[in-house]
């Protein structure tokens, strides 16, 4: 620990990134990344954006693709917020939403940057107990609050909350901002972007890094109602203008663009969750119920047996 350091370096417990490793002798699970590659569309347009133009900044307004997003969703382009990763944008958004002399809410059990991101802003936060099954107790969520974040479906269980149950946390924290974050939601869930035109305290937060097989591009965004993303949007022009490079955008558009692709491998995902669940449950494990691209486990006691799976 360095004597320069400042007194928040030194506090902070940084979130430790899944390890990368540098041969290919295993099959990493810890990060949940796509077994598929990109689109072949995805790589075209990366090629083809790697060219002279690479001397110039990117536009920081990042206008094509919001414009690609608005429409593949159904919003207005003044609805959505491009950054680097969904993780960025959840910086940005803690940041944006979240006061000091408040509590935010989130799961006890859930994506482990969240309370790292409220140690660095200084951002006081209660856990929400989750219940024996794992699901999201709605109405834990009603309490005095300075915002609510969680994943849906949840991260590491795969949980889902249903758009009912999402429109009663909003609806019970009108004055603060509800961020959920839907990195798998592709993989089974249904969207809280519908609901953004109903609420105004709704951002949703949302990557391509996932079902787009895009990890290695770092390209996230959010939607809400325009007070919002301005927000969003003061935030990152008093931090970096320029957070999607030339490549990373044309990737981002070809990817939103190539539907049948999309829809192709995170239906191959979808069954094969199906199937290595059902597998594990006849070997005597209780495999939770995901709508994510991963399954959450855990042993019983059982008498050995094998079993053929076809």
């Amino acid at each position: 620990m360095s004597k320069y350091w400042s007194k928040l370096t030194k506090k902070v417990k940084p979130y430790i990134p899944g390890e990368q490793p540098k041969d290919k002798k295993y099959i990493k699970l810890n990060t949940n990344e796509n077994p598929y590659p990109p689109s072949p569309r995805v790589i075209e347009a990366i090629k083809q954006a790697a060219d002279e133009n690479l001397k110039l900044y990117p536009d920081p307004t990042c206008e094509k693709l919001k414009a690609t997003l608005a429409d593949y969703y159904g919003l207005k382009q003044n609805q959505v917020f491009v950054g680097n990763g969904s993780d960025e944008v959840l910086a940005f958004s803690f940041m944006t939403f979240f006061d000091t002399d408040k509590s935010i809410l989130f799961p006890d059990i859930t994506y482990s940057f969240y309370p790292v991101y409220a140690d660095v802003f200084h951002i006081n936060y209660d856990l929400v107990n989750v219940e024996d099954d794992f699901s999201l107790p709605v109405d834990k969520f009603f309490k005095s609050n300075g915002g609510v974040i969680f994943p849906n479906p949840n991260a590491p269980t795969g949980k889902y909350t249903s758009l009912a149950s999402i429109e009663e946390i909003l609806q019970n924290n009108m004055e603060e901002v509800v961020i959920i974050d839907e990195a798998y939601i592709d993989f089974g869930g249904e969207s809280a972007v519908k609901l953004i035109d109903k609420y105004p305290n709704l951002l949703v937060v949302q990557t391509l890094s996932k079902s787009r097989s895009l990890a290695g591009l770092r390209v996230g965004f959010a939607f809400g109602q325009e007070h919002l993303i301005e927000g969003l949007e003061r935030i990152k022009n008093s931090f970096n203008s320029y957070t999607l490079d030339r490549i990373a955008l044309a990737g981002a558009i070809e990817a939103m663009k190539d539907e049948e692709y999309f829809q192709g491998t995170r239906l191959k995902i979808m069954k094969t969750r199906e199937v290595v669940a059902e597998a594990l449950g006849k070997v005597g494990f209780h495999v939770i119920d995901s709508k994510a691209n991963f399954i959450f486990i855990r042993p019983q006691e059982y008498q050995p047996r094998i079993y053929s799976i076809n």
